[in-house]
């Protein structure tokens, strides 16, 4: 069966017409397959009370749905603005879904986690989580990672190209002599979803973008505390969303969750329907249609949603 199953595989693979590449391709970090296995599985109920923005942990310029799920900044002048999710976690690895349209999110928008004592409001117009040693955030429109009020770097870094001219700002910047300039690099624009990776086991926080692991944002992170997914804005009207997607324990994945991630990554999203012609036993065929139909009903649920 082993062969049958390689040649099939095999035969598609070459068959396949690749899909347009992400800009964020060239930035990939390979993932633990811990990671993968939770990435691959299909996502809880969007009900589940992880996805829900707290009623009382956020300023009173954010307006929160009747779901939860999601809120809305009001027009507010010289004001900073967060929330965080009703439940935080202690351990574990967990991934979270933040949605926010890039035209909604103007300057100082800001995805991380935090402790129960991050500011969730201030004066004038700034970054708000990462703002203090109680937050962690990733600033979306300068890709700049902040933790205790200070810029530590750009996120993603790996494979981060400049311009010629952007090259001699650079070199001009280097050569000065402040120790606080930065590396002059073009922002990437981040699209409207956006994963957040806690492992509170290992004291991580990365994120994933079209798809893509874009490695560890932090470490270091403090263990055996309770930290929650938390944003930032200024923009008036702005509207973001929640989505706890899937978490698991830091046991290692069952053999299995891996040999079927590794179905799923040899067939790719546009051939998943092709399944029921794999060379598989009864048993193995209906845990990987059960897998995939699960998340096909979540993803036209969340289009709809959407």
């Amino acid at each position: 069966m082993g062969l049958s199953l390689s040649r099939w595989f095999c035969s598609r693979i070459a068959d396949s017409t690749p899909s347009s590449p992400s800009a964020f391709l060239p930035l990939a970090v390979p993932t633990s397959s811990r990671l993968a296995v939770t990435l691959n599985s299909p996502p809880v109920s969007p009900g589940d009370s992880h996805s829900h923005w707290s009623t009382i942990h956020r300023s009173l310029h954010f307006q929160l749905s009747p779901c939860k799920q999601e809120v809305t900044r009001s027009p507010a002048e010289l004001s900073s603005d967060g929330v965080r999710a009703e439940i935080g976690v202690k351990s574990g690895l967990h991934v979270w879904e933040v949605v926010w349209r890039p035209e909604h999110r103007g300057t100082h928008a800001v995805v991380g986690i935090s402790r129960h004592d991050c500011p969730l409001q201030s004066s004038g117009y700034n970054v708000l989580v990462g703002a203090d040693s109680q937050s962690w955030g990733w600033e979306l429109k300068t890709n700049q990672l902040w933790h205790g009020g200070q810029t530590l770097k750009l996120y993603p870094g790996k494979g981060r190209k400049m311009s010629p001219a952007e090259a001699a700002a650079d070199f001009k910047l280097q050569s000065s002599s402040s120790s606080n300039t930065k590396i002059a690099q073009t922002p990437l624009l981040i699209p409207e979803h956006v994963l957040l990776v806690l492992d509170a086991d290992a004291g991580t926080l990365g994120f994933v973008v079209d798809g893509i692991f874009l490695g560890i944002a932090f470490k270091d992170l403090p263990r055996g505390v309770e930290l929650f997914p938390a944003v930032s804005s200024v923009r008036g009207g702005a509207c973001i969303r929640l989505r706890y997607m899937n978490g698991s324990t830091r046991d290692p994945p069952s053999l299995m969750a891996l040999c079927g991630l590794s179905i799923h990554q040899c067939l790719g999203q546009k051939r998943l329907n092709q399944m029921d012609e794999l060379p598989l036993p009864p048993f193995l065929q209906r845990c990987l249609d059960s897998s995939h139909s699960t998340s096909t009903q979540t993803q036209k649920r969340d289009t709809l949603v959407s």
